[in-house]
């Protein structure tokens, strides 16, 4: 059966091996210049070669930004620039900016997206996108999956949707609240996510309690539209977050492709979205909403706490550099003590629960604990069985959680 591609955000090297091993079919990624994500930490071209080279190893795709509106000072190197990501096997470039095109297509052979910054939500403009060169459109977030599918079917060419993350709350992400809070272009990669503050309304004749946010959106998730996706045959299925950690590829990836998946072979139904549901409140969102997926955004979109983010009910602790029968050898983002209890998330299958009775540092010593940002070696020692399926890239997360409301699941269309 037919299946979306899941696309998944790579902020570095790390991340896009992250996003592959939990089953990403292709990955989206910046190099230093072009894109909108300059405080990302982007890649260098070696760093490009290499995670190109690793992608197709494991037969998926990489897609490069070149999606910033640029200035004419802007253009100096971009001709060199495409042919350099031509000549490592680029798969395609998401690309706004008319003038880009141009210069992509006199420089170079590579496949263009239109990226969703380009605001296309009629079929009228995905034919005109289409005789310029455009092989896939990403279209704006304001469209409905029946509205993008009808762009498809009309303009026949490909259409990719985000169905994860976080949203503009601005056309299609056209802002300009960066540069004017901060004194950095939104649209030339330099987005500080003004929106996602906390503001408030101040007058006189309010009382504190009454004073909301405003700018700023809930974040998007399509688990509950998967059906709908298959239905009108939208080609990519985009999860936002190239600012987001390994934690937050790791779970959304495995999530989506699991969903993905079981609804090709028949199999998706309501205890499998409830799992879904939880696992996604588990990494670091706001309030989830299905933003214009199926009826347009409205007031309900609007983030509303003023406690700012939802830390999600677990901690990320740390990624495995090793597995093997004697030991696991973690890179700690977070400080791990004899005691706790972790949770290791393998590619498939259920998380593996393990409660650390032995550490030893890299040097061979028995500690107590190991402070974050450091490499510490776990013994299996009383370990669960199936720590077999222990890989390296497999994220791991401290087992406590806290309490949340897990939106009850619908029953899956015709599942």
């Amino acid at each position: 059966m037919w299946k979306p591609e899941l696309l998944v955000p790579a902020k570095n090297l790390e991340r896009l091996k992250v996003a592959i091993a939990y089953g990403a079919d292709a990955v989206y990624l910046g190099g230093q210049k072009y894109g909108l994500r300059a405080r990302a930490d982007n890649f260098t071209d070696s760093d490009l070669a290499l995670g190109v080279a690793f992608a197709h190893q494991h037969n998926a795709k990489v897609y490069i930004t070149l999606n910033a509106f640029l200035h004419d000072a802007d253009f100096e190197g971009l001709a060199d620039y495409c042919q350099f990501l031509s000549a490592i096997g680029v798969d395609g470039v998401i690309v706004s900016d008319l003038g880009v095109i141009r210069a992509i297509k006199n420089s170079s052979n590579l496949n263009i997206h239109l990226s969703t910054q380009a605001s296309c939500i009629n079929s009228y403009a995905g034919r005109l996108w289409k005789q310029i060169g455009v092989k896939r459109l990403i279209v704006g977030r304001e469209l409905s999956i029946a509205e993008a599918g009808a762009i498809r079917e009309h303009s026949g060419i490909d259409v990719e949707m985000f169905t994860h993350g976080a949203m503009c709350m601005a056309y299609s992400g056209h802002c300009t609240i960066s540069n004017f809070t901060a004194g950095r272009d939104s649209n030339r990669g330099g987005c500080i996510q003004s929106c996602r503050l906390p503001y408030q309304l101040e007058s006189d004749d309010k009382k504190p309690e009454d004073l909301v946010t405003f700018m700023s959106s809930r974040d998007l998730w399509g688990i509950y539209q998967i059906e709908d996706f298959f239905k009108h045959q939208i080609c990519s299925l985009k999860i936002e977050g190239r600012m987001k950690s390994s934690f937050y590829v790791a779970l959304t990836c495995k999530v989506y492709r699991r969903l993905i998946d079981a609804y090709a072979s028949g199999t998706l139904n309501a205890e499998m979205l409830q799992i879904a549901a939880a696992e996604l409140q588990s990494i670091p969102h706001r309030d989830y909403f299905a933003g214009s997926l199926e009826t347009p955004a409205g007031r309900d979109s609007v983030f509303g706490q003023l406690s700012g983010i939802n830390t999600g009910t677990h901690q990320y602790l740390g990624i495995v550099l090793e597995s093997n029968p004697q030991e696991i050898v973690l890179q700690l983002v977070e400080p791990l003590a004899i005691g706790d209890e972790i949770e290791i998330i393998p590619f498939a299958g259920e998380a593996i629960s393990w409660k650390v009775e032995r550490l030893v540092s890299v040097m061979g010593d028995r500690i107590n604990s190991m402070r974050q940002d450091s490499v510490v070696r776990i013994p299996k020692i009383d370990a669960p069985g199936n720590l077999q399926n222990v890989a390296k890239l497999n994220v791991v997360r401290f087992a406590q959680g806290v309490a949340e409301t897990i939106p009850p699941a619908p029953l899956a269309k015709g599942g």
